[in-house]
């Protein structure tokens, strides 16, 4: 029987121009393989986003300012093709793919792909995924407290090495919390990793419905947006549009 957590993970984050996955743009990211007995093995890219500014909002979130990606980034398509590509490697070598809210960062590369013509990650292949904040709230639904990626790491026991919301600390995070998570509730370990990803996309939805009903209940604003794991697909677009 097979045990992902012996392979290597292959973490996947993001830093953006914001969360709006129609419209923002990727300003940083990488890819980075860990554990299975192998060395860890980064891949870090900049982007000069196209042309597009940088909000204040989001550089105080990651650091990056609009002067500094076009100064050190490199050219955007050129960017999405290489995350693509490297990801795309890690697939046909069958290990799966780790990234925290993976519907966020999947689907904000599945837009860049689309803008410069650059094959879905999807296109011939099929990733296998693992989301660290799926498995945590399917293994303890009722824990109180946030589920940010720091707040696992804390709960899980993980040395978060390298500045927070820094692309390559969250993946090699995420990686380290997901391992955790697999080696304490050995039946997510056994399953193979294709039913894995089919039970974390039924759990995903089922965990965004129930929060949203709760929302509802306590009169908070919902946030009614398109929902699905491990990417949004996109909105159908008007012919005439």
């Amino acid at each position: 029987m097979s045990d992902w957590t012996r392979m290597p993970l292959i973490g996947f984050d993001t830093e953006t121009t914001g969360v709006d996955v129609e419209s923002d743009r990727i300003v940083s990211a990488a890819v980075v393989r860990w554990g299975g007995g192998r060395p860890t093995l980064p891949h870090n890219w900049r982007s000069d986003v196209g042309g597009y500014e940088i909000p204040a909002a989001a550089t105080a979130v990651h650091g990056i300012t609009t002067e500094a990606a076009r100064a050190a980034g490199r050219p955007a398509a050129e960017v999405i093709a290489e995350i693509v590509g490297t990801l795309r490697t890690y697939v046909h070598e069958g290990w799966p793919l780790v990234a925290m809210n993976a519907q966020f960062d999947f689907t904000i590369l599945e837009r860049e792909c689309e803008r410069y013509g650059i094959p879905s990650l999807w296109s011939g292949s099929v990733p296998c995924v693992l989301d660290p904040r799926v498995l945590d709230k399917q293994a303890s639904p009722y824990r109180k407290g946030k589920r940010t990626l720091t707040a696992l790491a804390d709960f899980w026991c993980v040395r978060v090495t390298g500045d927070a919301h820094e692309a390559e600390t969250d993946a090699r995070t995420a990686c380290a919390v997901v391992h955790a998570l697999g080696r304490r509730y050995r039946h997510f370990a056994r399953m193979g990793l294709g039913d894995l990803h089919e039970y974390q996309a039924r759990w995903a939805r089922e965990q965004t419905a129930d929060f949203r009903a709760y929302l509802t209940r306590v009169g908070a604003d919902v946030d009614d947006s398109p929902f699905d794991w491990p990417f949004i697909p996109a909105p159908r677009r008007s012919e005439h549009a």
